[in-house]
């Protein structure tokens, strides 16, 4: 099974980027890439090489959605975790599509992000 180490973050909320980043680099000892727009990580992504992608539904511009699709079209085929205040809004049958494992609500636990995460990845790598 592939350990979990690189994340690439998107989320246009500074504070949020900021618990992210202290819950995941601090916390869980993660490698990030942090990126405040969907924009961003279709610019990054490819030469950080994440091995998980972390986007927020509801951004301006490019949503979490639609940035995964078009990350999905340049080439970047790592799965796929929604953060979301709303996670009913999520359109959950296009997720499996996308290579999504799921959905985690805003707002969230610091200290239990990062083993939501590797709670999803290591499903995913159990399932593969």
């Amino acid at each position: 099974m592939r350990p979990l180490k690189k994340i690439l973050l998107v989320d246009d909320q500074r504070v949020m980027r900021s618990i992210a980043e202290f819950s995941l680099g601090k916390i869980g000892g993660f490698t990030l890439h942090i990126c405040a727009s969907g924009e961003e990580a279709l610019a990054e992504a490819a030469a950080f090489e994440p091995d998980l992608l972390l986007l927020d539904v509801n951004m301006p511009d490019l949503n979490g959605m639609q940035t995964l699709e078009r990350l999905r079209e340049r080439g970047i085929h790592a799965p796929a975790i929604f953060f979301t205040v709303n996670a009913a809004a999520v359109d959950t049958a296009r997720l499996g599509g996308l290579e999504a494992l799921g959905v985690i609500a805003k707002p969230f636990d610091p200290l239990k992000l990062p083993g939501q995460l590797q709670e999803l990845w290591s499903e995913h790598q159990r399932g593969r």
